[in-house]
């Protein structure tokens, strides 16, 4: 158990930041490209939530 806390202790603090921020955007970045996707089965007839934004593309121009 020292040891865990002697290695976390040397770990630089804005290593963590970029982490945290890095997976949060691609989360974010990730929900938006999924709800823009074409729909997975059953998910057809939901309606997009309103904070995502709709993206346009060749393939759905036409909707």
């Amino acid at each position: 158990m020292n040891l865990l806390f002697a290695v976390a202790g040397e770990f630089p603090t804005y290593f963590v930041a970029v982490y945290v921020v890095g997976f949060l955007a691609a989360v974010t970045i990730g929900s938006i490209a999924w709800y823009n996707s074409k729909r997975p089965a059953g998910w057809e007839n939901m309606e997009r939530p309103d904070i995502v934004p709709k993206v346009n593309s060749k393939d759905n121009s036409g909707e």
